[in-house]
């Protein structure tokens, strides 16, 4: 089980579809999350990619020299980068980062955000352009080990005498992560990425997905790993965590809410259009559980106004626990988290649910073989007694 976070490239907030409790997207913002996730034992971070978002690949290398063992899910956008190129910054990253590149592959969903960064092609063009740009894209990172050449041409793209010089550390390449629920995403996923990764649906509807991702991957000779993309919200209680949702969608209106839902509803993204069916714009401030918490503890609310991941785990500890290993059971490795603002709840959620987790995933944190004070110490004096999972 690899437990990530996510860096916050859009701002951040105490408060969905407001400018009430508000930060600013800023350097030292970023790197306070990446380092905070860095020391808690997190695994990696996710860097969201688009044109709210600062660029992915220079806020990911600006904070290698903040973080020690992070590694960075870093979004590549087929058809806005030449895949060589691409393959030639992968390369760069993995080297200076020592190893800790991972890379997350985006097609796009919003026609009216791609035609503005100059892509046109609709949503089965999309998929074409993707599956000729990973080719040339993973054939180069191969071949650069031992620096040889390479010729592609496709409908959409052509190298001739494609070359890196100096390869990844990772060989043949960094991990490659792709998220889609498409058939032509699930098929490009398993015939050319690692690992698959679906944003926070039922576990039946999840169960569903990674079959049919592992049917065809199967068909292909290949075998891949999978994730999930979820936010979180976990108080001491279960009440507590209830009432931090309804206080996050507390600034909402109905008209905030229809107009984000048209906007959403309006992409041509399958996995998007799962994410308004999950919640239907239903928005109840007076019980933000009605309608929208969508199998035990799993909470749509977050779609209302937010594109991409909609959904959230809320609950006590035991609660959120028991909800990542049941997905965990269903064969999924990577749990890519985020809960809101994202610095606080960092900390919270590594200090309430990772002593739950399973013992692979404490093994990782820190300070859990240190012997001496675990808090502050006690009028001057007294060490306080170590928490539950805490070896002192």
């Amino acid at each position: 089980m690899k437990i990530f976070w996510f860096i916050p490239t859009h701002g951040d907030s105490r408060y969905l579809g407001s400018s009430k409790g508000a930060r600013a997207a800023t350097f030292d913002y970023f790197k306070q999350v990446a380092v905070a996730a860095d020391s808690l034992g997190y695994e990696g971070v996710l860097l969201p990619t688009g044109r709210s978002c600062e660029d992915s690949w220079i806020v990911a290398a600006s904070l290698i020299d903040a973080t020690t063992r992070l590694k960075f899910l870093v979004a590549l956008r087929p058809g806005l980068v030449q895949p060589v190129q691409s393959a030639r910054m992968a390369a760069t990253f993995d080297r200076l980062s020592g190893g800790r590149l991972l890379v997350n592959l985006v097609t796009g969903g919003d026609a009216e955000e791609l035609a503005g960064d100059g892509l046109f092609l609709e949503h089965s063009k999309r998929y074409e352009l993707s599956r000729e740009f990973l080719t040339i894209y993973r054939e180069t990172l191969r071949r650069s080990h031992d620096a040889s050449p390479y010729d592609y041409e496709g409908e959409h793209l052509k190298v001739q005498g494609a070359k890196l010089l100096y390869p990844p550390l990772q060989n043949p390449y960094p991990p490659m992560f792709f998220g889609g629920s498409s058939e032509e995403a699930h098929e490009l996923c398993a015939e050319q990425l690692d690992t698959y990764l679906t944003w926070g649906e039922p576990p039946a509807a999840v169960a569903e997905k990674l079959a049919d991702v592992r049917r065809r991957a199967a068909q292909h000779g290949r075998t891949l790993s999978y994730g999930i993309r979820l936010h979180v919200i976990v108080r001491e209680t279960e009440d507590e965590a209830w009432r931090a949702a309804s206080e996050l969608v507390s600034q909402l209106d109905e008209a905030t809410v229809a107009a984000a839902q048209k906007k959403l509803t309006g992409m041509d993204s399958v996995g998007q259009r799962r994410m308004a069916e999950l919640n239907k714009g239903k928005f109840n401030k007076a019980d933000i559980r009605a309608g929208l918490e969508v199998s035990p503890n799993l909470w749509a609310g977050v779609g209302l106004v937010r594109g991409g991941a909609g959904t959230a785990l809320v609950g006590n500890p035991e609660q959120v626990a028991e909800r990542i290993k049941e997905y965990a059971a269903l064969g999924l490795d990577y749990f890519i988290l985020s809960g809101y603002p994202h610095l606080e709840e960092a900390h919270r959620f590594a200090e309430l649910v990772f002593p739950l987790l399973p013992l692979d995933v404490q093994a990782k944190l820190p300070g859990r073989a240190l012997t001496g004070p675990f808090g502050e110490i006690v009028a001057n004096s007294y060490a306080p007694k170590a928490a539950a999972g805490v070896r002192a």
